[in-house]
């Protein structure tokens, strides 16, 4: 695979293509439109959608590598973007695009500079049924089990952790694939305590 960048009126758009291919791929221009589904992106010099203004398409997951709640949140109505090919939709006439797939990857970053067995201090973020997540630097957040959130059974995350609470965690796994990032409060718990459990 190559990779070939056009660059038209101040942005870029970096195109994937395979050896001997050639693709008149147009750079996107602007953000036309934002639905809950995802954002339009207006192509220079493209044609007229059928239905949505724009020929080039961002899912929500492709906007950043950061969890968004709404599309609002990184790009408005008439900002240009520097976006990545991914595949044409030649079902929708659509160009799909990543914003992430353009920036460096945060959690690699994370990754790089971590290890299991460290100790973070972080913020937690979330409260779901089988467990807390946790915010251990910017843009990076892990997931501590409702196992690993006490050192004794708990019935529920709210029973041990609330929103907004300053936490210290282990860092128990590293999923750099699928960019996962296990937690244990309960090691640190233990750690503290000078008994440490075992994982």
């Amino acid at each position: 695979m190559t990779c070939r960048r056009v660059q038209r009126k101040g942005i870029s758009l970096r195109v994937l293509q395979p050896p001997g291919a050639v693709r008149n791929v147009q750079s996107p221009s602007a953000v036309s439109a934002i639905e809950r589904f995802g954002v339009f992106v207006a192509l220079d010099d493209g044609p007229d959608h059928p239905v949505f203004p724009g020929v080039g398409f961002l899912t929500i997951p492709e906007l950043s590598w950061r969890r968004i709640e709404a599309a609002s949140d990184v790009v408005q109505v008439g900002q240009r973007v520097s976006c990545e090919f991914l595949q044409f939709d030649t079902w929708n006439l659509e160009a799909r695009l990543s914003l992430r797939a353009a920036q460096p990857d945060p959690f690699q970053a994370f990754a790089d500079r971590h290890a299991v067995g460290q100790k973070l201090q972080g913020q937690v973020t979330k409260l779901v049924p089988f467990g807390a997540f946790i915010q251990v630097a910017d843009g990076i957040e892990g997931l501590v089990h409702l196992r690993e959130l006490a050192r004794t059974p708990a019935e529920a995350p709210s029973d041990v952790v609330q929103v907004g609470d300053e936490v210290t965690v282990v860092v128990t796994e590293i999923d750099r694939e699928r960019r996962r990032l296990a937690l244990s409060q309960r090691l640190a718990l233990s750690q503290r305590q000078g008994s440490p459990d075992l994982p």
